[in-house]
């Protein structure tokens, strides 16, 4: 039986972010309602001063019927350089027979898929006129996030900040011809003040955002930090927040963001609200009032990259032209 090998370039083709969003909210919703097997995913942290990290992340999911396990790098300070941040390969099984069916780029399906999360995050928890948005980083995952937000949500106003200033103007340079206004700006602080949405997609090991700065009503999406011991938000605005997840088990230990404001006695467990599954299930609430400050904190799940190859999967099989290699 030969294995499809999908590229990065091919991943981006087939996954479109509207297709990508609605399949995370089943994705999400499955695993809430039990059908899905996720374990902590296993980080071997490489020794020295890269910041390097390899994960393995396999997971069942039951709809659609899917088996796979992502294996990636994750090294922050490939940023700038000819290398992703995140490099690596998604392993798609069959689920009945268990033969290995494709190989996927895991930069690719990473990047759309945790922008698509946070668009499902965006959906459930942003007022529905929010249209100015803060972007803090400037790198493949605001690109995506840019996206994700427009798929959602009315944005007419963008202010991006980023730690190289040139990065940021670059980003700006990109969009000058599109729909909304992008602006790169001198600080965090001046992209934050005033924003109704928020994505901090930063390597970053400590806070980037103040909790001083967040407007009533802003829904923040934290993606950049997933150790515990690191975060971008400092545990202010974690206070001012209500928080929601992706996987509370998941979150507990490896959302520094949440972690670390637990460890000082600030918040509890309970601060976290709910699961984002939860909310598209039924089973839990999400915002409350239109001044409500909500913050949605992704650590990424196996079960979202098994929504997301699924879909490339189903396009790469219809495609000829992409390559088949026989493993046997």
């Amino acid at each position: 039986m030969s294995t499809i090998v999908v590229n990065g370039t091919r991943v981006r083709q087939f996954l479109a972010m509207r297709e990508c969003i609605d399949a995370m909210e089943r994705a999400l919703r499955a695993l809430t309602r039990g059908h899905a097997v996720v374990p902590l995913r296993p980080v071997v942290h490489v020794p020295g001063e890269t910041g390097g990290a390899l994960a393995a992340m396999p997971a069942y999911l039951g709809d659609p019927k899917s088996l796979g396990v992502k294996a990636i790098s994750v090294f922050p300070g490939n940023e700038g350089t000819a290398h992703d941040s995140h490099q690596g390969a998604v392993l798609f099984f069959d689920p009945d027979h268990g033969a290995l069916v494709a190989i996927m780029d895991a930069g690719a399906i990473t990047a759309v898929r945790t922008a698509a999360v946070s668009g499902v995050a965006t959906r459930l928890l942003a007022n529905a006129d929010a249209s100015d948005l803060a972007l803090l980083g400037a790198g493949v995952q605001a690109h995506s996030h840019l996206e994700a937000m427009r798929a959602v949500r009315p944005v007419r106003r963008v202010r991006v900040w980023s730690r190289t200033s040139a990065r940021a103007a670059e980003f700006a340079r990109r969009y000058y011809a599109s729909d909304c206004s992008v602006t790169a700006v001198a600080s965090a602080q001046e992209a934050v003040e005033g924003a109704d949405l928020v994505c901090t997609v930063t390597s970053s090991r400590e806070p980037v955002l103040m909790g001083d700065w967040l407007a009533p009503g802003a829904h923040l999406n934290v993606v950049g930090a997933s150790v515990a011991a690191a975060r971008e938000v400092d545990t202010t605005a974690v206070l001012r927040s209500a928080c929601f997840v992706d996987r509370r088990e998941s979150a507990l230990r490896e959302a520094g963001d949440l972690v670390i404001p637990m460890r000082e006695g600030a918040i509890t467990e309970s601060h976290i609200r709910g699961e984002l599954g939860e909310i598209l299930d039924g089973t839990g609430q999400g915002r409350l009032t239109p001044q409500e400050i909500t913050l949605f904190k992704s650590v990424g799940l196996a079960v979202e990259d098994l929504g997301a190859a699924d879909i490339v999967y189903r396009r790469a099989r219809e495609d000829p032209d992409v390559p088949r290699i026989d493993l046997r």
